[in-house]
């Protein structure tokens, strides 16, 4: 996430064309043309405003929706939380219409309580994208007082011995200390509490974290497992497994975006060059993958064994399009802007935002939950606009 650089009113057609057409020289396909048709762009405006009409509810951030435009609604502790507040956060940067930010504001709130949620690893993913994103927009200490509780809440599910933090607390009769790749993400939180408080133990943990993903959760292709499970008496490995992905040695599209932005993300606080190697490694990884489809949209897990007649999963893409764009920061390196290029490209077409008039508050379509339960198959999801956003956001501070 970038420093707030001041809101300037730009309608959302010139926005738009301002990100894409940006490094026309350098891509591979035609961003402009595809802007100038309008036939994408035009239900932009439409979109959003579905968003900004969803009612308020304390105990129902909208998640998911299915295939009939029923809404998946869920309280603030779950993990999914903060990415609605967070999307109409950023909204309101791309578009400075107050009308997102006064109703981030009201989303936001609801999460405070989560502050104090010590059952969970996902504080970054709640608080961080709605708080946080609050935070560098309006500057309110409140706000800033709200991440540092969460960090303190979250420090306490670190173990010395093992040198991470422990995601899961279920699945006790066959994990004793689960980690997964996903809680990367969070550490972002530790990071910045670490700046507002001046306290380095949290940037420890953090950093300490990301070291022992590294060692343990790649492969050495570089694509990541799932989850990785700790003995919690001497440190050492249980088991290397999948939860969410095809089986226990497949690479789960969205478990490699989380280690690619994760990474990527850890090299911005700590400036470690082996953090900025696996980050690049798994960029690699994705580019040259011979499954990946030719619109750069990944199949839910590189391995599912009926591809190409497998789901896709556009947050994946939106999560490594974002990550992308901060690795060609770190870089100067154009190929890794020209592939977030690519994949913005085409989740900014028609086959992937809603065209229709459902009245769900999504952008995306066509994202992959959970294929092993059969759950939030080829729909929206809310984390994927948030990432598809963010992408937009950050691609446009490059000029």
């Amino acid at each position: 996430m970038r420093k707030e650089k001041g809101h300037i009113f730009v309608p959302i057609i010139i926005v738009l064309l301002l990100i894409f057409t940006g490094c026309k020289d350098t891509s591979t396909y035609k961003a402009e043309e595809e802007i100038n048709g309008g036939n994408t762009i035009a239900k932009y405006s439409d979109r959003f405003s579905y968003l900004l009409e969803y009612p308020i509810d304390s105990i129902a951030f909208p998640r998911s929706a299915d295939a009939n435009g029923v809404i998946k609604r869920v309280p603030s502790k779950d993990w999914t939380s903060g990415f609605f507040p967070g999307s109409l956060w950023n909204i309101y940067r791309l578009t400075d219409d107050t009308r997102y930010r006064d109703r981030a504001k009201e989303w936001t709130a609801f999460i405070e309580k989560e502050k104090y949620n010590d059952k969970t690893h996902d504080m970054g993913f709640k608080v961080f994208c709605s708080f946080g994103n609050g935070y560098k927009i309006l500057n309110d200490p409140t706000y800033k007082d709200i991440i540092i509780a969460s960090a303190k809440t979250l420090s306490t599910r670190y173990n010395d011995k093992i040198g991470s933090i422990r995601s899961w607390d279920f699945n006790k009769e066959e994990w004793q200390f689960p980690v997964i790749i996903d809680n990367m993400m969070n550490l972002e939180l530790l990071f910045e509490a670490s700046k507002y408080s001046q306290d380095q133990r949290y940037y420890d943990i953090a950093e300490q974290h990301a070291k022992t993903t590294l060692k343990n959760h790649f492969r050495t292709d570089n694509s990541s497992y799932h989850v990785v499970d700790y003995d919690t008496i001497t440190g050492h490995i249980r088991s290397k497994v999948t939860h969410q992905g095809f089986g226990k040695e497949s690479s789960w599209a969205r478990g490699q975006a989380w280690g690619l932005y994760g990474y990527t993300m850890a090299y911005r606080y700590t400036e470690s060059t082996e953090f900025l190697e696996q980050a690049k490694k798994i960029a690699t990884f994705l580019i040259h993958h011979n499954r990946l489809p030719e619109d750069a949209i990944p199949y839910w897990d590189f391995d599912a064994p009926k591809i190409p007649n497998e789901p896709r999963d556009a947050s994946a893409a939106a999560i490594i399009a974002s990550a992308m764009i901060e690795l060609y920061e770190y870089t100067t390196d154009k190929k890794y802007l020209e592939f977030s290029d690519k994949i913005m490209s085409s989740l900014s077409s028609e086959n992937y935002v809603i065209q229709d008039k459902t009245e769900v508050p999504f952008i995306l379509k066509h994202s992959t939950g959970n294929w092993p339960k059969n759950d939030e198959i080829n729909g929206p999801i809310s984390y994927a606009d948030y990432y598809f956003l963010e992408a937009i956001l950050r691609r446009k501070e490059l000029k």
